[in-house]
């Protein structure tokens, strides 16, 4: 958790879009797209978000990713892990131990007990991933819909479920067109 990146980011909003009452499950590219966000790039969070039981995958044209339980039990935190990995926030090098003036043998009041830096880091770390413990995307879905317009929700079905239509439709094309037949050469 030295530092959170654009994918803590990228799946806490899918997350969001999840939590929305959808008809079917929705792809991450349609998640991407929706976010102007790469595709192969989301496509990379996933599969640590299913192996993390956020959420599940179902295979098919209409197939993607729904939660895998109610949002109010998933938090802040287990995303984090999940995409990030369980790192910690500050990184003790020991630094104290290493003053030129004692020539590389510090005393023993230089080096006993937790070092003062790194204690106050652990401190700041605890207080942090507390809070992001308590925060689930249940309450960050709640935030949002009391900004959201009433209409948002049946616009964001829309979307999705167009796009499944417009994927069906694609493949479906594709499938009727013949295939170019390659000539095996006699000898």
């Amino acid at each position: 958790m030295a530092h959170l990146g654009s994918s803590v980011e990228y799946a806490l909003h899918c997350l969001l879009y999840l939590d929305q009452p959808l008809a079917q499950p929705v792809s991450s590219g349609d998640l991407a797209d929706l976010q102007g966000i790469s595709p192969s790039f989301l496509a990379k969070i996933f599969p640590k978000l299913e192996k993390a039981g956020i959420v599940v995958a179902s295979e098919g044209v209409r197939g993607g990713y729904k939660l895998a339980r109610a949002s109010n039990t998933i938090t802040v935190l287990e995303v984090i892990d999940a995409v990030e990995g369980r790192k910690p926030l500050f990184d003790c090098q020991q630094i104290r131990g290493r003053c030129a003036i004692f020539n590389n043998k510090p005393p023993a009041w230089m080096t006993s007990g937790v070092c003062s830096v790194h204690a106050v880091m652990l401190r700041a770390e605890k207080t942090m991933r507390d809070e992001l413990n308590r925060t689930t995307i249940g309450s960050l879905t709640e935030g949002i819909a009391g900004k959201a317009p009433a209409e948002f929700a049946e616009q964001l079905q829309t979307w999705f479920a167009d796009r499944a239509v417009t994927r069906e439709q694609t493949r479906a094309v594709a499938l009727k067109k013949p295939r170019a037949r390659h000539r095996s050469s006699e000898t």
